[in-house]
């Protein structure tokens, strides 16, 4: 590779890819932290998690198309030219890696109390209530378990697909690339770019439905909003990119400015209230909330799954204790408390029959 791999020393680059790759690492950790301390992961949305994961992804993989040629250099080149030569690429890496490791504590730390359907079934007797788990996974963690696993096979198909290109075309300098190289780069970083521009909008849709900030960490997006900046400018200084490579953190950071501004104002609102982030009251005097003022969490309403299995569950530990569960209107002075007491038939009719059905 003779007269393509000369090392190029831009003092200024170097250092703004440096500070950018401490940045991005510092930025990162209040909210990985923020999750393994609070020990939940409530309050992102699952789509923001696999479009931040899968344009990550994307945006990784155009760079390292892009900067093919000069990766490949770092066969003749000095560790330290080849590592100044590829810090673009490892930025980017950086980054990817970083965002998919909060996907990873999402599911984790996902909150266990939302992972399968709960009951409180009254008892009669005045006894107290019973409290059964079932089996049957609720919504929320049903989708996003179905997500992580699209995310995985993502980035396990465009990588396939990258090496396969590459190993085409060996030597793709910004002159040499294939036509099918360059619309393959190409579609990596435009989707790489809708992705992020559609990966904010599920979360604050979210944020702004539970009106909640949860396990999100402003700390991190106040470093990261403003980083967006320099991430741009770091990258399009870099030899062999063009817009494709830099345009999806330019959007990201435009929508996470909107997010970060919508948890400042939810916090606010929350400790205005005596609550924490997670919506629950805040210790110490004064912190009781106002009647109406903070509606339930939208998490805890039951799906229509939710609701039959309830049904069926109500049904069935009743029938466990000789009462009848057949509603038959409204009780009266000839109405026993209690049914017949050796109903055997009947206990097949709740939450065993209902998973026989299925």
């Amino acid at each position: 590779m003779p007269g393509t791999c000369e090392p190029s020393h831009n003092a200024a680059q170097n250092a703004l890819t440096a500070f950018m790759c401490i940045g991005i690492t510092i930025s990162y950790i209040p909210q990985h932290w923020r999750i393994i301390s609070a020990k939940s992961s409530e309050g992102f949305s699952p789509w923001f998690l696999l479009l931040g994961s899968t344009s990550s992804a994307s945006g990784m993989l155009n760079i390292i198309v892009m900067q093919w040629g000069i990766i490949r250099c770092c066969k003749v080149l000095s560790i330290g030219s080849c590592i100044e030569s590829t810090a673009a690429v490892f930025q980017l890496v950086l980054v990817w890696a970083m965002f998919v490791l909060i996907l990873v504590l999402y599911m984790i730390y996902y909150p266990p109390h939302l992972k399968y359907v709960e009951l409180d079934v009254d008892m009669p007797n005045n006894l107290p209530p019973r409290h059964v788990k079932t089996l049957v996974k609720r919504e929320g963690w049903k989708l996003s378990i179905t997500l992580s696993w699209v995310v995985f096979l993502h980035i396990a198909f465009i990588t396939f697909i990258t090496f396969l290109l590459l190993s085409t075309n060996p030597t793709p300098d910004a002159h040499q690339r294939s036509r099918q190289l360059q619309l393959w780069a190409t579609f990596l970083g435009v989707s790489s770019a809708l992705l992020a521009a559609l990966q904010y909008a599920p979360q604050i849709a979210h944020t702004f439905r539970i009106k909640l900030v949860g396990a999100l960490s402003i700390p991190m997006m106040l470093l990261q909003t403003p980083g967006a900046i320099l991430m741009v400018l770091s990258i399009a200084l870099r030899p062999g990119t063009n817009w494709t490579t830099w345009i999806s953190y330019a959007v990201a950071g435009g929508m996470q400015g909107i997010l970060l501004t919508m948890c400042i104002v939810f916090r606010a609102r929350q400790h205005k209230h005596g609550l924490d982030d997670f919506g629950r009251p805040l210790p110490g005097p004064g912190a009781s909330t106002p009647e109406g003022s903070i509606p339930d969490s939208p998490l805890d309403t039951p799906s229509p799954v939710e609701a039959a299995v309830g049904d069926a569950v109500h049904s069935d530990v009743r029938s466990e204790h000789g009462v009848d569960v057949e509603e038959t209107g409204h009780a009266g002075e000839e109405t026993p408390l209690l049914g017949k007491q050796g109903a055997e038939g009947r206990r097949d009719d709740g939450v065993l029959a209902w998973f026989r059905r299925r």
